[in-house]
């Protein structure tokens, strides 16, 4: 248990203190913005998802710099992201700031390449993300974040980054995912 491997722990303990910033109703008020409005909860919530996001970064570079790479990193890491970026696009459809379809699409994706991961650890294999997938977490993060923000500071433009974002995080998660499937076929192909 390396200091990379606890602040990705440290990761997966901050969701479930991120859902309840953005699942129970408090009256903390809203941050007026332009014609739309920002509740302070979602702020809060926004601040704390990034906070979190932010670790995904700190944790790999220390990995990488001090040569503390292991396999249970390997395996923590992605998890860590698929969870906080699953609850957080739940959230946003939740309260109404994305489509549905988009976040199944995403989720979908998701629980394929965990599950070939599982089949590869079964085989004594670890499959690190690519970089393709890494592109992936860090995209849905920035869509993530604007969409908590309410797409704060570009409401004031009257640009829907947040949600022009998603998208993109919803094509490059669809061709990550065929592209990590393509490459690690075998996997599944030569199980037992």
């Amino acid at each position: 248990m390396n200091l990379p491997n606890k602040i990705t722990i440290s990761r997966i303990l901050l969701i479930p203190i991120f859902i309840i910033l953005m699942s129970v109703p408090f009256e903390w008020g809203s941050i007026q913005m332009g014609d739309r409005e920002l509740p302070v909860a979602h702020l809060a919530g926004a601040i704390l998802f990034i906070l979190a996001s932010t670790t995904d970064w700190i944790d790999g570079y220390i990995a990488r710099k001090y040569n503390l790479v292991t396999n249970l990193g390997k395996f923590l890491d992605p998890l860590a992201d698929k969870l906080l970026v699953s609850a957080a696009l739940i959230i946003l459809v939740e309260i109404g700031l994305a489509p549905a379809w988009i976040v199944i699409v995403i989720i979908s994706r998701e629980f394929a390449v965990t599950g070939l991961r599982l089949v590869a650890a079964g085989e004594g294999s670890v499959l690190a993300a690519s970089q393709m997938g890494k592109l992936k977490t860090w995209i849905q993060i920035i869509s993530i974040s604007l969409l908590l923000l309410h797409n704060w500071p570009f409401a004031y433009l009257n640009l829907p980054l947040g949600i022009i974002t998603l998208y993109l995080a919803l094509i490059i998660t669809f061709y990550s995912g065929y592209e990590y499937f393509q490459k690690n076929w075998h996997v599944m192909r030569d199980s037992k």
